[in-house]
């Protein structure tokens, strides 16, 4: 069928990956939900063999696009990114990276509406840019979640000692490793209401912290706390509103850049809902609220409250709940059991991370088996939708967090979480570029614009925009890991504890050439048509001569939202 077929509302042909073709899912309940031993067993995958599970429903994938990478990075890590360059830095930096992300999401989501199947970005960078760098970006995925899930599970232990530090920290691990084990029982499923609810938990207490901020900087707090009296912006004049100059802008970047990680789960996981077409493009217009209402919001009235020189910031980390700047408004302010309840907030905040990072894991590590980048093993999805191996693959990994019992357990997390810390500007970098190229191929191809059942809000140079940003970034780590703050030139070791996830990417690039001998893709090699997915042009041609009709405020009020 021809591309003008299609833009006069003929629906396209149907390619793998649709409905009919996807895979069978059990009719017992028990076996479909994973809770008897029948359920085990491999599942019949039909003939698409790219897909999982179809059981997420809309109010799953809203509540995942919105609130489910809020945890420890803007909780916690918000901290100490205040501590090195002060509040007006810390909103300069958050604001720059909501940009990107933003532009980073919208890209994703054109693509995932066309695309939708599993591993997502992963399969984008193998199909628009390089096989190799597909390869690398894959593995690099899969190392950040595997190495985020003991992490977290460290916090988790942390946060309990908030209230009790003689009970030993490997019981709190074992404990939330069992119930992050509990949840993977469940499958997609489990994922998706566990994320929900955490979501909703997290969203709520920001909304409340807001509330509360916005009534103590105008001095309705307590007669016996800090805020008894207008407050308003007096800490942006004492001590300041910047720290460290130019590296203090330079360093709280990769903070902001681990805050947001995640965001880009919400396309990973519109290969397991119901119908992507519908429910993708509104789950990711509610990053917009994300940015703005939550972190941009939340992290002013921050910078408002406590000073960038506040002594429990110092040598603030991300795992240190204490110096979290919002439990620290609740001591301030004198309100009793607030300080208590950020921290459980902040307790389900880390739970739900590593919950995210077993599916973010194992569902990009079973994408990388199917296309013969890793082990036959991991493709197998048993009868409930659970991608069985990959999954227990990722989990395992939990056991490293108790090696912060040793002696030696914070250098080696310390290396760990450098690992971890840039690992997402190469995959948002990559969704950005995947989408520059496949614009280009498209039109290369002979289609046009109308033909996208969604398009992302920036257009092409919007992916531009990010992508530039994300190099921004990467300099400006660079930058503070050659000459860190309170140094002219550091040393080897604290380069590559800042830097760490270059090196690994490019041996995954290297490992990925090596094995495929497949590198850069002209614009004519470029597969535009198969996977995907059928769309109802009928309804989408209907929607948008409706859209035509509108207002221009209500057109651009429904691109935004």
């Amino acid at each position: 069928m021809s591309s003008k077929d299609e833009k006069e509302g003929n629906p396209p042909p149907a390619y793998v990956g649709t409905g009919e073709e996807g895979p069978v899912r059990a009719g017992d309940f028990y076996t479909r939900n994973g809770l008897n031993l029948e359920s085990f067993k491999m599942r019949d995958y039909g003939k698409g063999i790219v897909e999982l599970d179809r059981s997420m429903k809309p109010r799953h994938l809203h509540m995942i696009a919105i609130g489910g990478s809020i945890g420890a990075g803007f909780f916690v890590g918000s901290g100490s990114a205040l501590s090195t360059g002060g509040p007006g830095f810390l909103l300069i930096d958050f604001i720059i990276i909501g940009v990107m992300m933003f532009n980073v999401v919208y890209a994703l989501g054109e693509l995932a509406v066309m695309y939708p199947i599993s591993g997502g970005f992963y399969t984008y960078a193998t199909r628009f840019i390089d096989p190799s760098w597909g390869f690398a970006m894959g593995w690099n995925y899969v190392a950040q979640w595997a190495v985020v899930v003991p992490l977290e599970l460290t916090v988790c232990s942390i946060s309990i000692s908030y209230w009790n530090a003689e009970i030993s920290s490997a019981v709190w691990i074992s404990v939330f490793w069992a119930f992050i084990i509990i949840v993977n029982v469940f499958g997609t499923l489990g994922y998706a209401e566990e994320e929900f609810w955490s979501s909703l938990i997290k969203l709520s207490a920001t909304v409340i912290f807001i509330i509360i901020a916005f009534v103590l900087v105008l001095g309705g707090g307590p007669e016996d706390g800090r805020y008894s009296e207008y407050f308003g912006a007096r800490l942006w004049y004492e001590p300041g509103a910047f720290a460290n100059g130019f590296k203090g802008f330079c360093s709280v970047f990769v903070t902001a850049a681990f805050a947001f990680s995640g965001t880009e789960l919400v396309g990973l996981a519109a290969a397991e809902a119901e119908n992507p077409t519908k429910t993708l493009p509104s789950a990711i217009k509610q990053v917009f609220w994300r940015i703005t209402l939550f972190y941009i919001l939340g992290l002013l009235f921050v910078g408002l409250l406590i000073p960038y020189d506040d002594p429990h910031l110092l040598n603030a980390s991300s795992d240190d709940v204490a110096a979290s700047p919002f439990v620290l408004v609740g001591q301030y302010a004198g309100l009793y059991g607030f300080n208590h309840f950020m921290n459980v907030v902040i307790l389900i905040s880390v739970i739900s991370i590593s919950v995210s990072g077993v599916y973010g894991g194992s569902r990009t590590l079973t994408a990388l088996a199917q296309e013969g980048y890793a082990p036959k093993i991991f493709t197998y999805v048993d009868k409930s939708g659970r991608p069985l191996f990959s999954v227990m693959a990722i989990l395992i990994f939990g056991g490293l967090a108790y090696v912060d019992l040793a002696s030696s357990g914070e250098v080696v997390f310390s290396w760990l979480q450098a690992l971890s810390g840039l690992a997402a500007l190469f995959t948002w970098g990559s969704i950005c570029l995947a989408h520059i190229r496949f614009r280009h191929a498209w039109a290369y191809h002979g289609h046009t614009l109308d033909e996208l059942p969604f398009k992302a809000v920036g257009g092409i140079y919007g992916s531009y925009l990010g992508l530039f940003l994300i190099l921004l970034v990467l300099a400006a780590q660079f930058y503070v890991a050659v000459s860190p703050i309170g140094k002219s030139l550091g040393d080897a070791e604290s380069f590559f504890n800042s830097y760490l996830a270059l090196p690994v990417v490019l041996a995954f690039w290297a490992a990925g050439f090596a094995w495929k001998r497949q590198g850069w893709l002209r614009t004519s090699e470029m597969d535009v048509d198969s996977g995907r997915r059928e769309h109802n042009w009928d309804e989408i041609n209907a929607y948008r001569q409706h859209l035509a009709t509108m207002p221009a405020w209500r057109r651009i009020f429904n691109t935004l939202f």
